[in-house]
């Protein structure tokens, strides 16, 4: 255990730090700070020693040159241990930081603050570039033996539990974990610099970070990723991604962030082949294996909830290439690395691209991604629709959405059941969806039908009604719309118009 007994804090974020420096100045803690944190610290009537004092030096050229001095740097990098070092620190007349309380400015808020405005003056993006912040932080980091580093305002909760409960003195292991936290956060802050840079040059991907992957789809196509994918998700297994396992992990992901509840999805060549919502995830992937047992073998897996060993255990028999979730329990994560080649993919918090791009003969595609799942909702047909039936038309037309053209999804109870996609007529689509359905042994009564685009001729809901479908959602915008409403009304069927219709080739 080591007692803290002197502490050097610069934050940007000031939310919960009172009660930190008063506890800090109860134990008898040295407080050196600068500027903002300064003046906050003194508004708590603690006394604090300028920086400027120390190193004789004040805040200069616009407050880009502040901390950056060896009295500063040596009172963190020095150890305690090491008889050079502390007679050398006695010598300069350098004091020991043991605590060393530093955030970083908020660069990645100040470029979302500009995200939507044509930037002719990017200063002040630029002076949101940490110079001194990162420096420290990584300096306290890598002396964690001797000294104690918070670098986000999300560990000063951590950091007050321990100076009550252990009357401010630190273990080893604590300090070493909030190192940890520390590179962290300069390996995500500086991610986010380079990603700005990369977005804000010349707008060709060749400009940006380059991974040589395998092969391309084929293996006598060689392929090359652009881009930065640390910050989409972290790898925990498994062997190197390919261009396909790319190409389907961004179909799953694109998927997976359309919904909130519990929701188990897999992927194969980029269609859905199996997706449910339950109540939990274990239950959830029996159902959307139950969907299609056939074609999950090899394909993506994609959860938004917590992967528990009970889920691991299932699908730890199944070959599939990826598995993507936001978090795995120990013991589930421990069963699903025993196969080396599994690659298990551990989603962040990121934003998808609002446009999209394709190369295409001698130039690049751009279109706004398709964003929504309705326009407006109109009941057209014999009767309306039941809250149940609402909720599975919703689920439908999302799951529709990421089907290739020309699709058609059954859904029953939150389940896909049938599915029809990259079919060159709609016709062949349902005809599909409803093989898929009855291969295995899916009662198409109560079930809902989606399709992504209008229905040129009343064929499809004839076809299904027959089948026992009697709900219906879809875009519209046929000629001949009147032909599928009309046999809706006639036989008191449901059919709501979206206004919006979701292509994807």
């Amino acid at each position: 255990m080591k007692k803290i007994q002197s502490a050097l804090i610069s934050v940007f974020y000031k939310d919960g730090l009172a009660s930190i420096v008063q506890l800090l100045h109860e134990q008898g803690v040295t407080i050196y700070s600068t500027g903002g944190t300064r003046a906050f610290i003194e508004e708590q009537n603690i006394p604090c020693v300028p920086v400027e004092t120390l190193t004789g030096f004040p805040s200069i050229l616009g407050g880009r040159v502040k901390t950056l001095h060896p009295l500063v740097f040596g009172g963190i990098l020095g150890k305690r241990n090491d008889e050079i070092h502390q007679q050398e620190m006695q010598q300069y007349n350098i004091p020991s930081f043991d605590l060393v309380m530093v955030d970083l400015y908020p660069f990645e808020e100040t470029v979302k603050s500009f995200a939507n405005q044509s930037i002719e003056d990017e200063s002040p993006i630029i002076e949101k570039i940490d110079i001194g912040g990162p420096s420290m932080i990584r300096a306290a980091a890598k002396n964690h033996q001797d000294v104690l580093v918070v670098s986000a305002k999300r560990e000063y909760q951590l950091l007050l539990e321990i100076l009550q409960s252990q009357n401010g003195q630190t273990t080893l292991e604590q300090r070493r974990f909030f190192a940890i936290k520390a590179f962290d956060v300069c390996t995500a802050y500086d991610t986010a610099i380079s990603n700005y840079f990369n977005q804000t040059s010349i707008n060709s991907p060749f400009n940006q970070e380059k991974r040589v992957l395998r092969y391309g789809e084929n293996p006598h196509q060689t392929a090359n990723f652009y881009g930065n994918l640390n910050e989409v998700f972290n790898q925990l297994n498994g062997k190197e991604l390919s261009y396909n396992n790319l190409v389907d992990v961004e179909a799953a992901i694109q998927l997976i962030k359309e919904f909130n509840e519990t929701t188990f999805a897999i992927i194969k060549h980029t269609n859905v082949c199996g997706i449910a919502q339950a109540q939990s995830v274990k239950a959830a992937w029996d159902l959307a294996l139950a969907g299609d047992p056939e074609s999950a073998f090899g394909g993506v897996l994609v959860c938004n909830q917590t992967i528990d060993l009970s889920t691991a255990a299932a699908i730890n028999d199944l070959f599939f290439e990826v598995l993507i979730a936001p978090s795995f329990e120990t013991a589930a994560l421990t069963l699903l690395q025993s196969k080396k080649n599994r690659i298990v993919l551990q989603l962040k918090e990121f934003e998808l691209p609002i446009v999209q791009t394709k190369s295409l003969l001698t130039g690049v595609l751009s279109q706004a991604s398709d964003i929504g799942n309705f326009q407006e909702w109109k009941e057209e047909g014999g009767r309306v629709s039941n809250q149940e039936e609402q909720e599975n038309m919703k689920f439908a037309n999302i799951v529709c959405k990421h089907l290739k053209s020309n699709a058609i999804a059954l859904i029953k109870n939150k389940q896909l059941i049938g599915k029809g996609c990259g079919q060159t007529s709609r016709i062949d689509a349902l005809r599909h969806a409803i093989e898929k359905a009855h291969q295995f042994q899916f009662d198409l009564q109560g079930a809902v039908l989606a399709s992504d685009a209008f229905f040129p001729f009343d064929d499809c809901v004839k076809i299904a009604h027959k089948n026992g479908i009697e709900v219906f959602i879809q875009p519209g915008g046929s000629i001949r719309d009147a032909d599928s409403i009309n046999y809706c009304k006639e036989n008191n069927l449901v059919m709501v118009i979206t206004g919006q219709r979701h292509f994807k080739h």
